[in-house]
């Protein structure tokens, strides 16, 4: 019995590690002159937020330009993965 408890209570350990999007996947964010954020992983992808809060889709290459007057480009396109960050990690969803 105390081995059916620990091998399950394992399982849902590992099975929550799988599913967690911590802090750490996330570098930096960089707000936008239209008041729009850009997001940076760690892994140097970046996904996009919208001034309302929405993950939005953007063209890999995109040039933006920061609230400081820079110019970035949009690499990769992280849209699902910001979108599950947003919601489990600062509240966004349910």
């Amino acid at each position: 019995m105390l081995t059916k408890l620990a091998f399950t209570a394992a399982l849902f350990a590992v099975a929550g590690a799988a599913f967690a999007h911590p802090l750490s996947a996330l570098d930096k964010s960089v707000a936008l002159q239209d008041g729009s954020t850009v997001y940076v992983f760690k892994d140097g992808k970046m996904g996009m937020e919208d001034k309302l809060g929405r993950a939005v889709s953007m063209q890999q290459g995109h040039i933006m330009k920061t609230s400081d007057g820079q110019s970035i480009s949009m690499v990769g396109n992280e849209t699902a993965r910001l979108d599950c960050f947003l919601k489990t990690q600062l509240g966004g969803g349910k």
